[in-house]
């Protein structure tokens, strides 16, 4: 994480998808019920919420994904989801268009 990032640390049983929009509304000061068009993206611009929670959800047998992260824009920050569900923030230095 660099300078000016946010995270949250994954030890919740919340979906990644959920952690994410917590972490950015934390970063923007707002209630995670704010974080809706149209001042703010909608993370379905982005990703698929439903694909993000399936790709870190426990196998069939209840096993565990081995390790790994996804990485994506949302809202002005680099957003990195990890295996553990970590959600970690960078600053976007890429212009809104």
């Amino acid at each position: 994480m660099v300078e000016g990032g946010d995270s949250s640390d994954g030890q919740s049983a919340k979906p990644p998808s959920q952690a994410v929009i917590e972490t950015v509304a934390d970063a923007e000061g707002v209630q995670s019920v704010e974080l809706a068009p149209p001042q703010y993206e909608s993370l379905h611009a982005v990703v698929d919420p439903a694909a993000l929670d399936a790709l870190f959800a426990e196998r069939p047998t209840g096993a565990p994904r081995p390790g790994g992260t996804v990485s994506f824009p949302f809202c002005g920050y680099w957003v990195t989801v990890g295996h553990d569900g970590a959600v970690t923030l960078e600053r976007s230095t890429e212009s809104a268009d």
